[in-house]
């Protein structure tokens, strides 16, 4: 029996987040720089896509660039925002050949004027598809997206749009960027690495983590496969026991 045939289809992640972590390190293995590994990170963007929307998964969410990589050396960001550039542009027909939707959560006033019109259009283009929902995070920082609902609630209170008495988890979650989206079910981080790196901090209160020691850019639905079974393994009880979900 294949990974795959183990998936229960009626037990999937409504909603599976990634934090694509591994790229420079790959690289690195390699003998070459880090926008080698990011690169070579698009067959795994493919791939994780295309299979999520083949199971029927309804939502994906890539971290694709944080706020804090704009910190990083000019030539790799700038190299970056060409790779997103081409790589939407490209991609943008597989999206419309599988039904997917491509969305956005982040700063994107941030972005380079070239690399806003390529998603904005391919947004446009595909608003209409029905199957998965691609959701890329750029330029995004979960901290930014709180503070942003707090000051929108903080306007809606001064205007009177909203009482002080309304303030509370519904509220605030309306005001994100992600409000649109059901939370995570499923969180995936690659590389190693055990942290969530200011990655919808809200939105993955009662997520299941999955973290692998595999390189993002060696990343395949195979690996994915794995995350979903281990997901469908363990027990979601929200604060309850187990003779309560049982």
């Amino acid at each position: 029996m294949s990974l795959k045939d183990k998936i229960d289809l009626k037990k999937l992640p409504a909603h599976i987040a990634i934090i694509m972590d591994g790229n420079g390190r790959w690289a690195k293995n390699q003998g070459k720089i880090r926008v080698f590994g990011h690169q070579h990170a698009i067959i795994s963007v493919r791939e994780s896509i295309e299979s999520a929307a083949e199971l029927g998964v309804g939502f994906i969410t890539l971290y694709a660039f944080s706020t804090e990589n704009w910190n990083r050396p000019k030539f790799e960001v700038t190299a970056l925002m060409e790779l997103l550039v081409k790589t939407i542009r490209k991609e943008t027909k597989t999206l419309m050949k599988n039904n997917i939707r491509m969305q956005a959560i982040g700063n994107l006033a941030q972005l380079p004027s070239t690399c806003s019109h390529e998603l904005q259009e391919c947004i446009e283009i595909t608003k209409l598809n029905t199957g998965t929902t691609l959701i890329l995070a750029l330029s995004y920082s979960s901290k930014w997206d709180i503070v942003n609902a707090t000051n929108r609630i903080i306007a809606d209170i001064d205007s009177g749009k909203l009482q002080r008495a309304e303030v509370n988890e519904t509220a605030l979650n309306s005001r994100l960027s992600t409000a649109a989206f059901p939370p995570p079910d499923l969180m995936i981080r690659t590389s190693g690495e055990h942290r969530i790196s200011n990655f919808l901090l809200w939105e993955l209160a009662y997520a299941e983590f999955y973290f692998t020691d595999v390189l993002w850019p060696d990343f395949r639905k195979e690996n994915l496969y794995e995350a979903i079974i281990d997901y469908q393994n363990r027990e979601r009880r929200f604060g309850k026991t187990s003779e309560q979900i049982n």
